[in-house]
Parts: C-alpha cells; structure tokens; sequence
C-alpha cells in the first residue's frame, strides 16, 4: 500500500543515500572537538567521560538501545549536530536498525521540523557511507500500516476538531492525515519506540504542554515509569538540566493520576 506521504518520504530518504559521498567532510567533526578539549575546557571531556559514558549510559533502568533512541531525538530535536555521529554509531551498535533511524528522522520531522530532519540526514550520511549502509536498507514508501483504535482515534479528532478546527483548519487536517492516520501508523519503528523518540524530543525542547498527551500514549504503548523517569536522566545530560526540571512536575503528576 503506498502512503500519503509516502513519495516524500522515499525521495528523502534515497536523496540522503545518494549525497553520502558529498558529505564527508562533516565526519570529522567531532575529532575536531575532542582536539581541543584539554585546552577549551578539559573538565568537559572528563566528565563525558567519566559521568555520561561511565555512570550515565550504563543505568540499568534504560537499556542502551533506549538511551539510543532517546539520545538521537534529542540531538535531533535540538539541532545539535555536532554530537550527532557518535550518537549514531552508538545506536547500530545497541541494535537500532538503520530502518528504525531513518522512521526517526522523518518521525522528528514532523515534531521538531523539517529543517532539523535534513540537517539530521546530512549529519548521519557519513556515518552510513563509512558502514556502507545504502537505500536498499531503508523503509520503502510501499508499506502495510499497522490497525489502530478507531475509537479512540474518533476521540482525538472529534476533540481537535472541535476545539481548534475555526482557528486552523489546516493544521487540524494535516494532524489527522498526516501524523495519526499516516506517520503513527507505519511500521517501521514500534508504537512504544515511536513514543519514545516524540516524549525525548519535547522533553529536550521544554515543550512540556504537549508531554501529557504523550506521555500517556507512550506508557499506554508498554513504557514503564522506571523507564520514562530514566527519560529525564539521560535528556538532563544532552538537553540541560532547566528542561529535565521543566519536565519532572508533570511526569509526576501523570505518574500520580496513572496509579489511581
């Protein structure tokens, strides 16, 4: 079945794969960093060192595949590129598949903008043409969507509709057609991973009024509240930490009225 957006998407993605070779001189970018470390900031490298890669990334209450997947929303999100292909190479080594992080990108598209998504492409091409990781291993605009509640779905867009269809028809439209009848639906990223990828970039952007609607989704969608708490650790670390404590007051209280 190919999707609404489905032409888009496919040309994004093939485009992306086809500029690798244009791309390369990003890949040193990080190296470039590190080589003045010592004499910027040396308590920098210290600490990402011994906090983020030797107590951070090894917690127990999320996996590394997760804090991946949480990572790389946020860099995304926030347009932090630089710190982008590290983050990357952890992710195909904690068992994201190039399928799952390319429905990330186009996933973030939507919710941090399309202009994030393609600086994201580029940053991510060099890492992919080192590991010859090609179009082939993409997600085709061909694709079966998964079954959903159309209950609930009737629920959503009844009370959207209602409350914002005078103010802006269009993005009432597009939140039905393009997000929820078409992007939450493809299955290249599970629905829990997708949620996590939507909570990490809000978290990471202080866009806590829109964590509620959300939060709830992804823990309806099997993530736990030891997990979504862990969450605001790891976003603490990569986004600061006024927006992991933006974010407390209301991962608490959707913990409270959850456990009710």
């Amino acid at each position: 079945m190919r999707t609404r957006f489905g032409k888009f998407y496919a040309a994004a993605t093939t485009g992306a794969a086809l500029s690798f070779g244009a791309l390369t001189a990003n890949a040193g970018e990080t190296t470039m960093s590190n080589q003045y470390a010592e004499r910027v900031a040396p308590l920098v490298q210290s600490n990402q060192t011994q906090l983020l890669e030797g107590q951070l990334w090894q917690r127990e209450a999320l996996s590394a595949r997760d804090r991946s997947i949480v990572t790389l929303s946020a860099l995304i999100a926030r347009g932090q590129l630089d710190a982008m292909p590290e983050i990357v190479e952890k992710s195909l080594d904690s068992d994201v598949s190039p399928e799952e992080i390319a429905e990330i990108v186009n996933h973030l598209a939507f919710y941090t903008g399309f202009a994030n998504a393609r600086a994201a492409i580029n940053t991510i091409g060099p890492v992919y043409e080192e590991r010859k990781i090609t179009a082939k291993q993409l997600p085709s605009d061909k694709l079966e969507l998964l079954s959903y509640d159309k209950e609930a779905e009737q629920q959503r867009r009844s009370f959207v509709s209602s409350s914002y269809g005078e103010v802006s028809p269009g993005t009432v439209e597009f939140t039905t057609d393009a997000l929820f009848m078409d992007l939450w639906l493809r299955p290249g990223l599970a629905p829990r991973d997708r949620s996590l990828a939507t909570v990490s970039a809000l978290v990471a952007t202080g866009q806590v009024e829109q964590v509620n609607f959300h939060l709830n989704k992804a823990m309806d969608n099997g993530l736990t509240e030891t997990e979504a708490g862990e969450v605001i650790t790891q976003i603490a670390f990569y986004s600061g930490w006024p927006k992991a404590f933006s974010a407390l007051p209301v991962f608490k209280d959707i913990f409270a009225k959850r456990s009710k």
